[in-house]
């Protein structure tokens, strides 16, 4: 799953690049608008090609992260748990799942290996604000297609992703079992401990 939310991470990339389009566009056109930018970024940077993961880190740092609503995507992660944190806690968590993600999926883009991905369009949005962009990956080589889904909402500066579904598979849902487990053993601060290890270990791996 790490290495295909690396490729969703890829979609979304280049959307800085044209800020006044990306506020405008449907989510499912800005996806599909983004796709062909970003293959094309990622086909000419050597650095990137070649698994520069500072690099990664920056790009996901600079150009992903604001089309992402990391305070929904904990909240939903921390489930019922949520409300046990006061604001200070929430905020450092917050900080903490992004951290993660970063440091997570810069290692993971790192796999990406000239992958087709398709878009399929939302035919009727209307003033819904909220919805699913579909897409499928094609990896060639006689492998399966795998079908990665984007939770939407509009928000003032834009559509933000609030979850991402991986064959089937919750990346929200996928990280509420651990952050259950870890706040059931230590509560809310021994789930903020267990995020701060992981993501100093991880800060390690460059």
């Amino acid at each position: 799953m790490k290495r295909f939310l690396g490729i969703t991470v890829l979609l979304l990339s280049n959307l800085l690049v044209f800020p006044a389009w990306s506020m405008d566009l449907a989510p499912d056109r800005l996806v599909d608008k983004t796709v062909k930018e970003v293959m094309e970024i990622i086909q000419k940077d050597e650095a990137l090609k070649n698994g520069d993961r500072d690099k990664m880190h920056d790009l996901i740092e600079t150009k992903i992260l604001p089309h992402f609503n990391f305070s929904r995507m904990t909240q939903l992660a921390m489930g019922q748990h949520w409300s046990k944190a006061v604001p200070e806690q929430q905020n450092k968590l917050v900080n903490e799942f992004r951290t993660l993600l970063v440091r997570t999926y810069s290692n993971a883009l790192t796999s990406y290996n000239k992958e087709t991905i398709n878009v399929n369009p939302i035919k009727q949005l209307g003033d819904q604000v909220e919805t699913t962009v579909r897409t499928v990956v094609i990896q060639g080589n006689g492998k399966e297609p795998v079908p990665i889904d984007y939770s939407m909402e509009k928000k003032p500066d834009g559509w933000k992703v609030y979850d991402v579904t991986v064959a089937g598979v919750s990346l929200v849902t996928n990280y509420r079992g651990t952050f259950n487990s870890q706040v059931r053993k230590g509560g809310v601060e021994g789930l903020l401990k267990a995020l701060t290890d992981k993501n100093k270990s991880l800060e390690g791996k460059k």
